[in-house]
């Protein structure tokens, strides 16, 4: 077989290739909700500081979760699963801000 014509179908698998493989490529990232609830005025010593971040972070997982309509009993689980998950990693993150002060920043895919 002629060099040539070796290098020609060579070149023609490897851009069939990477045409095959440039949906998954260019798939787009799953968007994310985001919201940052702040903790500069808060005294995160005090029971009222912490209480006041933790209906901030509840108010925020709220918003970056969304809502659905009552009658879609799976998009309900969906929510309060979102939920469930970001409220606990948003309090994870306020217990590390406790001591030096900053923002929370809380985000769902959704």
């Amino acid at each position: 077989m002629n060099t040539s014509l070796k290098i020609a179908i060579g070149s023609f698998f490897a851009a069939a290739a990477v045409i095959k493989g440039a949906p998954a490529i260019a798939a787009p990232a799953e968007p994310q909700n985001v919201s940052i609830v702040r903790t500069a005025d808060l005294d995160l010593s005090s029971e009222t500081g912490r209480r006041t971040l933790d209906q901030r972070l509840a108010n925020a997982a709220r918003e970056v979760c969304g809502a659905v309509s009552d009658v879609d009993l799976e998009g309900k689980n969906d929510v309060r699963a979102c939920r469930s998950k970001v409220l606990s990693d948003a309090r994870t993150r306020g217990q590390q801000l406790a001591s030096r002060g900053g923002s929370i920043l809380v985000a769902a895919a959704r």
